[in-house]
């Protein structure tokens, strides 16, 4: 299957072509983090989706543990 990342900085947009849905969501992730916007992943039947919908599609929702007040002040300072 083919799909398409586009990204897009300022006025210039971006699209590379990969085979392997793996490697286009590894570069979605890249140029986000990079800092480029509109980062899409499109695959052969035109559906666009953004890195994060095709990281969970893939490997589900993440679970992240709440964060509990005053926690931090029970960690140890490293020596």
């Amino acid at each position: 299957m083919n799909f398409t990342v586009t990204a897009r900085i300022s006025a210039q947009r971006f699209s590379h072509h990969y085979t392997s849905m793996l490697d286009a969501l590894e570069q979605g992730l890249s140029l986000q983090a990079s800092g480029l916007s509109d980062v899409r992943i499109v695959d052969a039947n035109g559906q666009a989706r953004t890195p994060a919908a095709i990281y969970q599609l893939l490997f589900g929702p993440r679970d992240v543990a709440p964060i509990v007040e005053g926690s931090i002040a029970a960690l140890p300072l490293a020596a």
